[in-house]
């Protein structure tokens, strides 16, 4: 009898390609997902993509009842389900924290009352703030940050005391958290919560860090999900990308497929339990570089991105994956490179409606002062 593994959140862009994938191994997916209109539309249903093999469960994680039978008969779990977008946490507070924390402690008082074999959390690059960095005599550093003062006289650099500019390198599992959000900090509860119980509980627990996700299936008209898909919606409406910044800020950005893949390792290994892993492609770009290519992936190339030399509160200058540790343990390896990945985004959008709100979502943090 295969393994019946529930995936929360899992009719989203991740969740599915995730069951996807499981169902391609021989698993039976069940799905939990209450199909949030900012991710799904208005009048969404069950979407098109979502493999008719899969056994969808509408309703909200932070229920109860729904949650415990959605659990009931189930060997594995992946928590997905998560209100996602730094921006934005920032004013809706008690919605980030509901669904994200109490969304999570409904799970977890569930799985304490129907154990499963193995749980798996979604958790954040954002927790780590600031990336790590090198001094320009070459030792590391952490905990650097950027003042308001320096934010606003255009300053994007991360210096140290001194005032020399710091070197960006990759971050590890092994820096501590320096929380600059909402979303950051609720991603790091879930993570933490989903640990601290599986511990006390014996219940097998692995902690997935993602960082910027790309690919099909991606929410394009939600103004707070991952960048490219932002980039694309408003290429697609004939609008230039709006870059805050310089445009020079550091990123890794990971295949959807190659998150996908991670996460059944995550599943399957062993030595996983208990274990914190970043999940990234072990590549970094410009937020620039990432903007040209998305315009030339999509034939766009006339359409000039806009620096906006703005800053939005809770964003960091430089942060991108070393994924050694999922490498070695989970056997990872990253399959897609980013030039591959537009081909086929860009492929897959031409069929798709984008509604830009990014202006919209501009003007939303603009006037709560949330913009320098």
């Amino acid at each position: 009898m295969s393994k019946r593994i529930l995936i929360t959140g899992g009719a989203g862009f991740v969740g599915s390609h995730l069951a996807d994938q499981l169902l391609a191994n021989g698993y039976q997916v069940r799905v939990l997902d209450n199909l949030t209109p900012q991710v799904h539309g208005p009048e969404a249903g069950r979407p098109n993509y979502l493999d008719s093999e899969i056994e969808l469960v509408i309703g909200d994680v932070r229920d109860p009842d729904i949650v415990r039978r959605a659990v009931k008969g189930i060997d594995a779990v992946y928590h997905l389900a998560a209100v996602v977008g730094v921006g934005q946490s920032m004013y809706e507070i008690a919605q980030y924290t509901s669904v994200n924390n109490m969304g999570t402690a409904t799970l977890l008082e569930a799985l304490i009352e129907q154990p499963v074999e193995r749980l798996i959390v979604a958790s954040s690059m954002s927790l780590y703030g600031e990336g790590l960095y090198l001094t320009p005599s070459g030792s590391l550093t952490v905990g650097v940050q950027r003042s308001l003062d320096q934010l606003k006289a255009k300053n994007w650099e991360i210096h140290n005391a001194v005032g020399e500019v710091l070197t960006p390198v990759p971050t590890p599992e092994t820096k501590a958290p320096a929380l600059s959000s909402i979303y950051a900090l609720s991603k790091f509860d879930q993570e933490q919560m989903c640990l601290m119980i599986g511990r006390a509980y014996g219940i097998p627990t692995v902690a997935l860090r993602f960082f910027n996700i790309f690919g099909t299936r991606q929410a394009l008209s939600n103004p707070y999900t991952g960048v490219l898909a932002i980039f694309a919606s408003r290429l697609l409406n004939n609008q230039p990308p709006l870059i805050n910044e310089d445009g020079y800020q550091q990123r890794d950005f990971v295949s959807v497929y190659d998150v996908a893949q991670a996460c059944r390792l995550a599943l399957e290994v062993p030595d996983a339990a208990g274990q914190v892993f970043n999940i990234g492609s072990g590549h970094h770009y410009t937020i620039r570089e990432v903007a040209e290519q998305v315009s030339q992936a999509l034939g766009k190339e006339g359409i000039q991105p806009e620096i906006t030399a703005k800053y939005r509160m809770g964003d960091i200058r430089h942060c991108f994956a070393d994924i050694t540790q999922a490498q070695q343990v989970l056997g990872y390896q990253p399959q897609v490179m980013l030039s591959t990945g537009l081909l086929e985004l860009a492929a897959w959008l031409e069929g798709q409606v984008a509604l830009d709100r990014v202006t919209e979502a501009r003007s939303e943090l603009a006037s709560r002062g949330l913009t320098v």
